[in-house]
């Protein structure tokens, strides 16, 4: 189990921060190039690789127990199934 307490230190707090504002920025100037069908793919990149900052560090599953760790990432496998059968529902319209 992962009942004990733990604190996160300010430097990482911070690091994480500057992390996704940076990312935020990439997105921003992402949007701005035109890349076609690319762009969408970046931007879902771009805001998974924000979403996990978030969650492994303001979220603390980091620190979470196996059961946890495996349980959320069979719900994200969930979803990618579900957005990849959107995508091609609305390819093949």
């Amino acid at each position: 189990m992962a009942s004990e307490s733990h604190i996160i230190e300010y430097k990482t707090l911070g690091l994480t921060l500057a992390a996704l504002l940076v990312l935020t920025g990439v997105t921003v100037g992402a949007a701005s190039i035109d890349l076609g069908r690319v762009n969408v793919w970046i931007a879902l990149m771009i805001a998974s690789v924000k979403a996990g900052f978030v969650l492994l560090v303001f979220m603390h599953m980091r620190w979470e127990g196996r059961t946890l760790q495996w349980s959320f990432l069979a719900t994200v496998l969930f979803l990618a199934v579900m957005i990849g059968f959107i995508f091609w529902d609305v390819a093949f319209r």
